[in-house]
């Protein structure tokens, strides 16, 4: 039997509570559309790898930020509204799709003075096997997922998706994969 040390546990729990980035892929079609339409949202600014510090301050700005998000904005996919597959926007209309929410939650946690670079727009696959995107959160605790689906944040693994690929922390428009398909540490359970 194999003993672990105090930091070595420390460590084996960052390394579950956190996603595991592997290689470089292309940014999704609707994350280019979206840059076109609006390149202030997109300019590549130099952002050091940042961690909120989850403290009852940032929990609460995380909570109240996705519940009101969630409650605002009525679902409705692209094709029922602007009559298109695919369209990244933000909701001013006051209905979207997951990506929309996405959007207006990482726009409202910059605004709310969280860096950034711990905010990834990310693409999973759902329990159906459907496409679909999240928020993830950088904390000194792991990575917290806001889904438009679930008012609960959750760390990740505990979502029941499978992790494709999201944003870097560097630069938004750069965007990796989340581990091979196969690889258990991309793959939640529930």
């Amino acid at each position: 039997m194999i003993l672990l040390s105090p930091l070595d546990m420390v460590e084996a729990s960052q390394r579950q509570a956190s996603l595991s980035e592997m290689g470089a892929t292309t940014a999704p079609i609707g994350w280019v559309q979206f840059c076109r339409d609006n390149p202030a949202d997109c300019a590549a600014r130099p952002q050091r790898t940042e961690a909120v510090t989850l403290n009852r301050a940032a929990w609460a700005q995380l909570v109240q930020i996705n519940t009101h998000v969630n409650s605002i904005i009525e679902p409705m996919t692209d094709m029922e509204q602007y009559g298109v597959e695919e369209r990244w926007t933000y909701p001013t209309s006051g209905r979207g799709d997951c990506e929309d929410y996405v959007l207006l939650k990482k726009q409202l946690l910059i605004r709310a003075g969280l860096p950034a670079g711990a905010l990834h727009v990310t693409v999973v696959r759902d329990r159906k096997g459907d496409g679909h995107a999240i928020l993830t959160v950088r904390t000194d605790r792991g990575d917290y997922v806001l889904d438009n689906e679930n008012d609960e944040i959750r760390l990740w693994h505990a979502t029941g998706y499978r992790f494709v690929k999201r944003q870097t922390a560097q630069d938004p428009n750069r965007w990796v994969t989340i581990g091979p398909a196969s690889d258990p540490a991309a793959v939640a359970s529930r």
